[in-house]
């Protein structure tokens, strides 16, 4: 969506914020020997304790309040009975709306006892979406998202997972303009004051790309890799952009 108002701002301002505090909360509460259906249950309960609802729950009939992905899952896992593991890589990505307006944030990490490797993972991607979301503000193109990605994956030695995009937001889950991770030279669109958008890299340590499960959500890695996510949803003005989903 492209903002209109200060109001509008204010809006998703909250529902950023709501987004926020659910995935803060849901690594907290994060525990060996639950099951992932438990942790999404405390995500569930924080959203309704803001008066917000999950989106992909509501709009799409997703079973969960929240997706979390467990090791080689990457993207869209179900909660259920699955058991968190000690050394587990994490992703919690969570989406709500509230009053109409839809943030949407994720944020990869692994339980105790921590490896060198999978510490670094998280670290550089989410140095990387920060790289990102600090190149961008009016005028910018949107290729410039792509070429960075693509950029920060090679000097950390990782690969960009090609078919997972970063997208606009705010009214709905998934909105124009679909951003590509990996530099398009012949795409000449830019951004506009106002736009709302996630960033979203998904770095890999061996893979370039995913494939979707049985139970038709969740997309994992095909080989024996690991990737990693963060994401936030950014509100792009004439200076710097506004990070919407913190609290």
């Amino acid at each position: 969506m492209t903002v209109s108002s200060q109001k509008e701002i204010e809006a998703l301002r909250e529902v950023g914020r709501i987004v926020a505090l659910t995935i803060q909360e849901m690594k907290r509460s994060a525990r060996v020997g639950m099951t992932t259906k438990e942790l999404d249950e405390v995500g569930g309960r924080v959203l309704a304790r803001h008066g917000a609802f999950s989106a992909p729950k509501k709009e799409l009939n997703f079973p969960g309040h929240t997706c979390i992905s467990l090791n080689r899952e990457v993207a869209h896992g179900i909660p259920g009975k699955r058991i968190i593991g000690a050394g587990d890589l994490i992703n919690i990505d969570v989406c709500a709306v509230k009053d109409g307006y839809v943030a949407d944030a994720g944020h990869s990490f692994q339980m105790a006892p921590h490896s060198t490797s999978l510490t670094r993972l998280c670290k550089h991607t989410h140095e990387t979406m920060m790289k990102v979301i600090a190149s961008l503000k009016h005028g910018v193109k949107l290729n410039e998202i792509g070429r960075i990605m693509e950029e920060e994956a090679e000097r950390g030695g990782y690969h960009v997972i090609k078919n997972l995009c970063s997208h606009g937001v705010g009214k709905a889950i998934h909105e124009p303009p679909q951003i590509l991770p990996y530099y398009d030279r012949r795409d000449p669109r830019v951004f506009k004051e106002g736009q709302v958008i996630t960033i979203e890299p998904f770095l890999s340590t061996g893979a370039d790309y995913v494939v979707e499960e049985g139970d038709g959500w969740t997309l994992s890695l095909p080989d024996d890799s690991f990737a990693a996510q963060h994401e936030h949803t950014i509100l792009i003005t004439r200076g710097e952009p506004v990070i919407l989903t913190v609290a």
